[in-house]
């Protein structure tokens, strides 16, 4: 017996009505029906435009459905990216071609909602990915302030070295150096810390105890009164022999 396709048309546009309490939106109904059907993400609002995925689905009956494929369109899309509406139609026509023979619409329309809600769940992780990746900048520039810059010998001594030219010190340095007078010998002495440190450093090895070094000041009153030869005079008392009396 040959199938009557009208027949089978029109009653499933019967029971997608059913199914869809009232969304069904009829177009057309001669020669073939046209009709419109809306697919929403559980997260789309109208009252708030940029959440969820909307869009609506217009098909067409062709002569000999279902036993040929339906036409499908998409319309008044919302929130889509580039490439979704394609992505879509590509994924309604696997579908299709799963169901040839049988009355499909009511499966197009659940697959492509199944679609639409992957891909949304896919923007709420990118969404979600991109606001940790932010915090976790935010977090790592707050980390460094309170780090600071790691110093290193050669760093340290770059910025020294710039310290001490910006703030005049090194001119400083290099005019004392220029300028100082030849020191007494009260004044080496005086400056010269590491005598004192040597012969603590003796006590202690002999294990004399630090506090029971008693100085005699007497012994320095006329320290000013030394003078130190200069290092050619060392060398000519190094060459001195006394005379035989």
């Amino acid at each position: 017996m040959e199938r009557n396709h009208r027949e089978d048309q029109c009653n499933e546009i019967e029971a997608l009505d059913s199914i869809y309490c009232g969304e069904l939106e009829v177009l057309q109904s001669e020669p073939l029906h046209r009709f419109k059907l809306p697919i929403a993400t559980t997260e789309y609002d109208q009252e708030i435009e940029t959440e969820g995925l909307s869009c609506k689905l217009v098909f067409s009956y062709t002569g000999k459905y279902p036993d040929t494929a339906p036409l499908v369109e998409i319309e008044d899309s919302e929130n889509f990216r580039d490439g979704y509406e394609e992505g879509l139609l590509e994924h309604i026509q696997e579908t299709i071609q799963e169901n040839l023979g049988i009355e499909m619409i009511f499966s197009l329309v659940s697959s492509a909602q199944e679609w639409l809600n992957c891909k949304y769940d896919e923007l709420k992780n990118e969404a979600e990915n991109e606001k940790l990746e932010a915090k976790r900048l935010l977090d790592e520039e707050e980390r460094k302030k309170f780090e600071g810059t790691r110093v290193t010998v050669e760093s340290f001594m770059v910025w020294k070295t710039n310290f001490e030219r910006d703030t005049g010190i090194t001119e400083k340095k290099e005019k004392f150096l220029g300028q100082t007078p030849k020191l007494t010998g009260k004044e080496l002495f005086l400056l010269d810390n590491t005598l004192n440190e040597s012969d603590l450093k003796f006590l202690i090895d002999a294990g004399e105890p630090i506090e029971n070094v008693r100085i005699d000041e007497s012994l320095f009153q006329n320290i000013e009164d030394l003078e130190l030869d200069s290092d050619d005079d060392d060398d000519d008392d190094e060459d001195y022999v006394p005379e035989e009396k």
